[in-house]
């Protein structure tokens, strides 16, 4: 009885996706590569090595899996999708462009793709024809809010800019959603400040954050729950025996958003022997998968050595996405990483840990004049919540600044921009490197920036941005009253 190839190629592949899927990446690639020799030209398989070879941290297999698909099926979206993240992970801008222009040649009326590379423009530092081709896609499609706010985010407006009165026009019209009116507000806030009506900034800014909060309701409750959880159950861990860490070696960099550590980050990753890894999440999500989620969370210190092994082992494994293979360090810049350092210090000797602060009325000030992706920072959208955060990440950092024995350093933002040069090298040293003078040079690095700060980046060290909360102090009144006596430095 003779099998039908096509059919054995059927399952062995349907095989290789279940124990993908089980966790056994590993296997899963080997299957797959062994299809790709025998049926080289069916897209499928090379899309799926290309998938495996991103979660086994192999980036030229990766590059190489998804062309071979591209050269095959380059007309299919989920295939173009695959092929512009990876090359965005590559810093391959021009090979990112030219597919995102393939995807809006699928569909040219389509206005998400066209969208998507005006913002791909932005973080490759192309902010001039990231705002052209924005403001087309306004006179195209004049009801659409977001495309003002992208656009807004970027540039700096002008009195005279025509979008102000059509973002007036949207703001006003009788049917325009509540994201509409999200979207439409945070951008004629950026209007109004840019054009120095500063009277008119909280007026939209109450009306934005109105809109995020009831998209996206805050649970101040739950949040509280999940740090006093996620504490304890690190109470009492010890350094893990013979623990290796994570290939590539990580650098936490950890601050509240609007702190200042993507500026951190970039002055970093500016080093040769970093890669800047942004804001990758997975430290948390681990440790979540392996221990229990939020307050659910087991007591490490009773957990077996082999599982905290195991950590560091599916942390390496997870991280190989972000990595450079020729770059031994790797940053870290979650938010949200600052819950678990006690596991990441116990389990990652090689590990550093640098906690950036910044005057909280201007974190305050920041965080409520931005939008954050949906359903991300709940507390964002009202001012003495944002408090409440700000005091309890003060509260964390203290906790470790007192059980951390080594490794842990804090600096401030207003001290690195009143002296960057001392402060970097301060920096540089915290992250156990030698200093290379390029690290004063970050904004002339042409790697993707993928945060809010995206444009501060790209630029030297000014210092306009310290003190900006005074401005607003009467409007950040009920930040203030909720901040009470607690010291602000």
């Amino acid at each position: 009885m003779h099998t039908n190839p096509l059919q054995a190629v059927k399952t062995t592949y349907d095989k290789a996706l279940t124990l993908a899927r089980q966790g056994d990446v590993v296997q899963a690639a080997g299957l797959l590569d062994g299809l790709a020799l025998q049926a080289p030209n069916l897209p499928e398989i090379h899309y799926q090595r290309a998938r495996m070879a991103t979660r086994l941290g192999d980036q030229e297999k990766r590059l190489r899996a998804i062309d071979r698909a591209l050269e095959l099926r380059g007309s299919e979206p989920a295939i173009l999708t695959e092929a512009i993240a990876a090359h965005s992970a590559a810093d391959h801008h021009d090979i990112v462009l030219s597919l995102l222009d393939q995807m809006i040649a699928l569909d040219p009326k389509a206005i998400k793709p066209q969208a998507e590379k005006a913002l791909y423009l932005q973080t490759a530092g192309q902010f001039d024809e990231s705002e052209k081709m924005l403001r087309k896609l306004q006179k195209k499609h004049p009801h659409d809010a977001e495309l003002y706010r992208m656009l807004a985010t970027t540039i700096r407006i002008q009195p005279n800019d025509p979008m102000i009165g059509a973002m007036r026009r949207l703001a006003n019209h009788p049917k325009l959603s509540v994201q509409g009116r999200m979207h439409i507000n945070f951008a004629l806030a950026k209007a109004m400040e840019d054009t120095k009506n500063f009277d008119k900034v909280f007026a939209h800014l109450h009306r934005a954050n109105k809109a995020q909060a009831d998209l996206w309701p805050d649970d101040a409750t739950g949040r509280k729950t999940e740090y006093s959880g996620v504490l304890a159950a690190q109470t009492g861990l010890n350094p893990v025996s013979e623990a290796k860490g994570t290939t590539p070696g990580l650098i936490f960099v950890t601050g509240l958003p609007r702190s200042g550590t993507t500026l951190v980050e970039q002055i970093i990753a500016s080093h040769s022997q970093v890669h800047a890894g942004g804001e990758m999440a997975v430290g948390l999500r681990t440790a979540y998968e392996l221990f229990g989620k939020s307050h659910e969370m087991r007591l490490l210190s009773k957990e077996p050595q082999s599982k905290l092994h195991d950590f560091a082992q599916q942390l390496t494994t997870t991280i190989q996405p972000f990595a450079k293979s020729e770059t031994p360090y790797l940053t870290d810049k979650s938010i949200m990483a600052f819950l678990i350092y006690g596991l990441l210090h116990a389990s990652l000797p090689n590990a550093r840990f640098i906690v950036v602060h910044r005057d909280p009325r201007d974190i305050a000030l920041s965080i409520y004049k931005n939008h954050f992706n949906a359903g991300t920072h709940r507390y964002a959208n009202d001012l003495a919540s944002i408090a409440d955060v700000i005091k309890s990440f003060r509260e964390i950092v203290r906790h470790w600044r007192e059980t951390l024995p080594d490794r842990f350093v804090e600096i401030r933002y207003e001290d690195l921009v009143e002296d960057p040069e001392t402060q970097s090298k301060r920096l540089i040293a915290a992250a156990g490197l030698d200093w290379e003078d390029e690290c004063l040079n970050f904004h002339k690095n042409s790697g993707t920036v993928k945060t809010l700060s995206l444009h501060q980046v790209r630029q030297p060290i000014y210092k306009s941005s310290a003190a900006a909360w005074r401005r607003y102090e009467t409007e950040l009144k009920p930040f203030i009253d909720a901040w009470g006596d607690t010291p602000w430095d």
